[in-house]
């Protein structure tokens, strides 16, 4: 790996997080947040970091709460509408730019570190979890969720990968966030002591069609691996395994759903 793959990862990762709308997927998976500031005991004083904070949905919650808080994130694009959140939610915080494996903060900054589905995107896991256990202070908690790698999502982010141009090397895959076994490889050797939760949420659209056009529209990665993929006429071979994972995976009622498992890794750092 150079600086220069590095720098190149990180910009298409930006783009494809600006990408979409991803304050609309957000809101569909906006409990995950507050199920991290929960486990992780937020309480008014703490001094609170957001990873891959996105729109706010730990970051507000953990305001709510009573703690200072700061968001990062490697895609500033998505600030606007997490600030416009922030203020309806009449809390301020403080939203930064950067990055998980290069967090823009000194040794020991923050008595909560958390994050709700974001961390997990960052291609080098070992050196994203180095950090923050780096600007963990001692005695301080994190609360990380993941889509479970057993789970829907998980199946999901296996059905996309297969057919995503390969990645370098150095990236490993985000559903691994979602196994016990591989985050304890992670901090193993580390000053945090781990345990973990299951948790699920439910994404609920009003019909089939309308899950399928969220998931291409809405979902940045979708968006820009449709305009990797078209041109090679690959997006319908795509498209086509996503309309059979909704047809396994999806409830129909009166609306149509299917869960969302995840999993939470908590921990706490020994001083």
């Amino acid at each position: 790996m150079t600086t220069i793959e590095l720098a190149d990862f990180r910009r298409q990762a930006r783009a494809m997080w600006a990408a979409g709308d991803y304050d609309q997927f957000a809101q569909m998976i906006w409990e995950g947040g507050a199920a991290a500031v929960g486990h992780a005991g937020v309480r008014a004083g703490d001094h609170v970091l957001d990873i891959g904070c996105g729109t706010g949905a730990a970051a507000i919650p953990a305001a709510q709460a009573g703690a200072q808080v700061v968001g990062v994130d490697l895609t500033p694009e998505l600030f606007t509408a997490g600030r416009a959140r922030a203020a309806a939610a009449c809390v301020e915080l403080e939203w930064v730019e950067g990055d998980a494996e290069d967090l823009p903060f000194p040794d020991e900054s923050f008595d909560v570190v958390l994050s709700s589905f974001g961390v997990m995107w960052a291609p080098r896991h070992e050196v994203a979890a180095q950090e923050i256990e780096r600007v963990l202070r001692p005695g301080g908690r994190i609360a990380l969720t993941s889509w479970d790698v057993a789970g829907t999502m998980g199946d999901f982010l296996r059905i996309v990968g297969a057919h995503a141009p390969e990645g370098p090397d150095f990236a490993a895959p985000p559903p691994l966030w979602g196994s016990e076994e591989h985050v304890r490889g992670l901090f193993a050797g580390s000053a945090i002591e781990l345990r973990f939760a299951r948790e699920r949420l439910e994404f609920r659209y009003p019909s089939a069609r309308d899950a399928l056009d969220f998931i291409t529209t809405k979902i940045g990665g979708m968006v820009t691996m449709r305009e990797v993929l078209e041109p090679q006429g690959a997006w319908a071979p795509l498209i086509g395994d996503v309309e059979l994972f909704l047809a396994r995976h999806v409830r129909a009622d009166a609306t149509v759903a299917h869960p969302g498992e995840y999993l939470v890794t908590i921990g706490t750092k020994r001083g």
